[in-house]
């Protein structure tokens, strides 16, 4: 829990001047909205906390959603997320393809909801979907990056990384 604490701590004190680079430039491309939010994730022993990201999409990305093509809507539908999401900024994309979208979970780990390596923060919505997993995995607190992350990223399937985790947290 100490390197947790100065570590966040240091990352955020020497990473502010990105942080703030990236903040204009959410502000620019889009002033409506926040530029970080916190949605509900799945933490350790399945307590539900904050998760904090830079927000990588329009501010109205919900209502774009009505807008889906029917191609769109299927491939949502069947794995939550689009390969070309029109609802993605232009910062947005760069911030998310080199994981600067992740940094305020720098707070998370300075509050003690995550760690710097564990299992990803789970969506409370992925609970059903992760079954006999689920418990294995809330064991352990969620990271910032983890043995699914660093081994496959966004490869592999979600039994993949399911199994992977549950590695994770008994070894």
């Amino acid at each position: 829990r100490v390197i947790d604490i100065v570590g966040a701590l240091a990352g955020i004190i020497l990473l502010s001047p990105i942080f703030l680079i990236i903040a204009i430039a959410i502000k620019i491309e889009d002033p409506k909205g926040n530029i970080i939010f916190g949605h509900k994730r799945v933490g350790k022993d399945g307590k539900l906390f904050p998760c904090y990201k830079f927000r990588s999409m329009f501010a109205n990305a919900e209502e774009m959603k009505k807008n889906f093509t029917e191609e769109q809507k299927k491939e949502y539908a069947e794995t939550f997320k689009l390969k070309d999401d029109p609802r993605i900024t232009k910062v947005g994309r760069f911030i998310r393809r080199t994981s600067i979208d992740e940094l305020p979970q720098l707070i998370n780990i300075f509050m003690g909801d995550m760690s710097f390596i564990g299992n990803r923060p789970y969506l409370p919505r992925e609970k059903k979907d992760m079954g006999e997993y689920y418990d294995e995995i809330v064991k352990t607190k969620p990271g910032l990056t983890g043995f699914w992350q660093a081994s496959l990223r966004s490869r592999g399937t979600f039994l993949d990384r399911l199994k992977m985790e549950k590695y994770y947290s008994n070894n």
